[in-house]
């Protein structure tokens, strides 16, 4: 949701139709208290602020947006008077993230907005271990070898996972045992065998990047 706070109606009303044309929701106000009290209850994606409102004015909002831990964060566009050098300075220096100046174009409002909304998501990050064709997806729990499915245990998944965070480092079957099973976990070390075993089957050719260094215990040499 865009939200436009802007006096002039019909300006307002360009702004909304707009953004609404070209797949946005948009929902305009007229002055700032009116956006302030609605700002309390709900949260827009992005806002476009006018500076010259009547009460309180956009500098003002914007000030107070950026001093609250609760909006801080919400994209703003200042939309300020051609000319107008210092109140576009002022506003970047309050934490504006754009300022558009009037009288601006319809395409160029709704470009402004994808661009700062575009540049204000957060990062997404691919929680995924690789290495060549083999891939483990943290958030999805799965594996895949050459585009097939392997289904692994918990155990066998977590053994895995901790191999390919730390490619080339040797555990001791008593630290796969106490990182895997836990320190609380009634059994013994051979259970690591069995599990790594069993984890170099299902993985058929990549199943010989787990490496018996013997003496000590198991890597995973990664390949590109």
């Amino acid at each position: 949701m865009i939200w436009c706070v802007e006096d002039d109606a019909s300006i307002r009303d360009i702004e909304v139709y707009a953004l609404q044309s070209t797949g946005f929701e948009a929902r305009g106000y007229e002055d700032g208290n009116t956006f302030w009290q609605e700002l309390q209850s709900e949260k827009p994606e992005l806002v476009v602020l006018d500076i010259m409102l009547p009460g309180m004015d956009g500098i003002q909002i914007l000030k107070k947006m950026r001093e609250n831990k609760e909006f801080q964060a919400i994209p703003v566009i200042m939309a300020t008077a051609k000319g107008e050098e210092y109140d576009k300075i002022h506003g970047l220096d309050l934490g504006a993230d754009y300022y558009l100046a009037k009288p601006f174009g319809v395409m160029e409002l709704v470009s402004c907005v994808k661009a700062v909304l575009r540049r204000c998501q957060p990062k997404r990050i691919d929680h995924l271990l690789k290495t060549g064709n083999l891939i483990v997806n943290l958030d999805e729990h799965t594996v895949t070898a050459n585009g097939e499915r392997i289904l692994l245990t918990f155990k066998e998944f977590e053994i895995l996972r901790l191999f390919l965070s730390h490619p080339g480092m040797v555990y001791t079957r008593d630290q796969l045992f106490n990182d895997i099973w836990g320190m609380d976990y009634c059994g013994e070390t051979r259970t690591v065998d069995m599990h790594i075993r069993t984890l170099r089957q299902k993985l058929g050719i990549y199943g010989k990047m787990i490496e018996t260094v013997r003496g000590v215990g198991y890597r995973l040499e990664a390949i590109e």
